[in-house]
């Protein structure tokens, strides 16, 4: 059986070896991320990552990043890989990503890159078709993949966004400034990838274990935080 949801999930995105999964579980994952993008130098072929997400099955949420996948491509994956949740990190549609979801029947995450206040104004399209939001920085213009590409963007610009909204934030995390990224954003979960890397693409087992350790002091200490103001209001 899945253990039960978890508050405030914490996702380590871009596992691509059994060692590195395995430390991930060891630390306390809640969802682990396979990057289906042949540009990212995390992308793993299918068979493997079927064999990863068999090691992760039971123990933390599967999560399969795709980038603009069409239908079909996206059930071939699922029926493959047996992901708990898609991560659609491309420039799908909401119309796009409600095709999917029916396509597969798994939750979507999305993606939405931010730079600026503007972006946010993007989030209320996917209001009715995303399970669930994640904040990203957006990519460098020449870049070869979408995501952050370790580069944090501005978190303050979140302040304005209604308390109640629930979304998941990623971009340039590490296990040095998640406590502070927790603190500024209050997002309700966080998805780590390069800043748990010793070179692209190759996880460090000692920094996702600081990061899962950080980010899990830094939502407690949230959490108290909104219990507190909850109980003086």
């Amino acid at each position: 059986m899945m253990r039960p949801e978890p508050s405030f999930p914490i996702k380590i995105c871009g596992l691509s070896t059994p060692e590195t999964l395995e430390a991930a579980l060891a630390a306390g994952a809640d969802m682990i991320g396979l990057v289906f993008h042949p540009r990212s130098p995390r992308f793993v072929m299918p068979d493997q990552a079927s064999r990863l997400a068999g090691q992760a099955r039971g123990k933390a949420e599967i999560v399969a990043l795709t980038v603009d996948l069409e239908p079909a491509r996206a059930i071939e994956l699922a029926q493959l890989v047996r992901p708990d949740w898609l991560q659609l990190h491309g420039s799908e549609t909401p119309e796009a990503v409600r095709a999917i979801k029916a396509a597969t029947g798994l939750p979507a995450l999305k993606a939405l890159g931010i730079a600026g206040a503007a972006d946010l104004d993007r989030i209320a399209a996917y209001a009715d078709s995303a399970d669930m939001i994640l904040l990203d920085a957006k990519p460098p213009k020449d870049a070869a993949y979408p995501g952050g590409h370790g580069r944090p963007f501005d978190w303050t610009l979140l302040a304005g966004l209604d308390p109640a909204f629930r979304f998941m934030l990623s971009g340039g995390l590490d296990p040095a400034n998640v406590a502070e990224a927790i603190r500024i954003a209050r997002p309700s979960g966080v998805d780590v990838s390069s800043g748990v890397e010793s070179a692209p693409g190759v996880k460090d087992v000692d920094r996702i274990a600081e990061f899962v350790r950080a980010a899990r002091r830094a939502a407690k200490a949230l959490s108290d935080d909104i219990l507190k103001k909850a109980g003086q209001a």
